[in-house]
């Protein structure tokens, strides 16, 4: 006589699925999921390959039951799309500051839900300015955000204003208003707190260096003369640009501004060093100090 077989009886235990440590998180990133709670209080049917629950009368006469087959996230291919309308315009025109920062952050987190960091993001720093800005120790205190989400932040800026630098003609010659806005910009855009640089050319204007002298807080910047005679004998210069930044305000200049560039000017003729102008960086705007007529060339200026 054969032997007869013993059936297995299948049971919940028997599912990958119902236990963390086997969930594979690939299924999660693309949105399918079976959450155990769901499970608890059901019996798997080996007939049906349903679970029933034990007591259907707390959920009235009709028995309810839950396909194995796994149930498909609504959201599965979000992602995706946020992509592919990039790529159509390759622009963010239509895009809501939090689907920007979603987008960004798909590419330092391909298995979570960039969504909800993203909004937990702006509800800390307000905009994508003040993210954007936001040191990587500060960025990782935010809920969800590590180590690899909080550098690639922290690389916007220091690369925006890589790329204002690569517009010049010359990067290494500063030939226009336009050029020094740029190179400016490639200083400052995005700085935290306040600094002042000094910019050292030759008489073709070609850059031989630059240095800050100072950095402060975010209401005050003190340039000191001995500091800046200094740098322009350190670097054997003809002439300089001054420029600062006023972070969180606005790029007009102050009293103290112009009234600190026209010391500094007078400082630096007694040498016969010029001081060709002074730009102001605030966001991505620029304010030249020459231009509207805040301090004046001496007999040698170019303009």
């Amino acid at each position: 006589m054969a032997k007869k077989e013993k059936k297995q009886q299948t049971n919940s235990e028997d599912l990958w699925y119902m236990r963390p440590e086997k969930v594979d998180e690939d299924w999660v990133a693309e949105g399918w999921y079976v959450d155990p709670a769901e499970l608890k209080g059901r019996d798997l049917d080996p007939k049906t390959g349903t679970f029933v629950r034990e007591t259907a009368q707390a959920y009235g006469s009709q028995e309810e039951s839950l396909s194995l087959e796994p149930q498909k996230n609504p959201n599965a291919g979000h992602r995706e799309r946020l992509r592919e309308r990039f790529r159509e315009n390759q622009n963010f025109d239509g895009f809501q500051d939090h689907e920007i920062l979603e987008l960004l952050l798909t590419y330092g987190s391909p298995r979570r839900d960039t969504k909800l960091m993203a909004k937990e993001l702006l509800g800390t720093y307000g905009n994508l300015k003040g993210v954007f800005e936001a040191r990587p120790e500060s960025l990782m205190r935010v809920e969800n955000i590590g180590e690899i989400q909080a550098t690639l932040i922290s690389m916007m800026m220091p690369l925006t204003r890589a790329l204002f630098q690569c517009e010049m003609v010359n990067p290494e010659q500063i030939a226009n208003r336009r050029d020094l806005e740029r190179y400016c910009l490639s200083l400052l855009m995005g700085k935290r707190a306040e600094e002042f640089w000094v910019i050292c050319v030759n008489a073709q204007c070609r850059i031989l260096g630059q240095r800050r002298i100072a950095q402060g807080s975010l209401s005050e910047v003190s340039a000191y003369p001995r500091m800046v005679m200094e740098t322009v004998l350190d670097y054997n210069a003809h002439s300089v640009f001054f420029c600062h930044n006023h972070p969180g305000g606005t790029c007009a200049p102050s009293a103290e501004d112009i009234a600190t560039t026209v010391q500094l000017q007078r400082i630096l003729g007694g040498v016969e060093v010029m001081t060709l102008d002074h730009m102001i960086i605030a966001g991505g705007n620029a304010y030249s100090m020459a231009q509207h007529g805040d301090i004046e060339f001496g007999a040698r200026g170019r303009r």
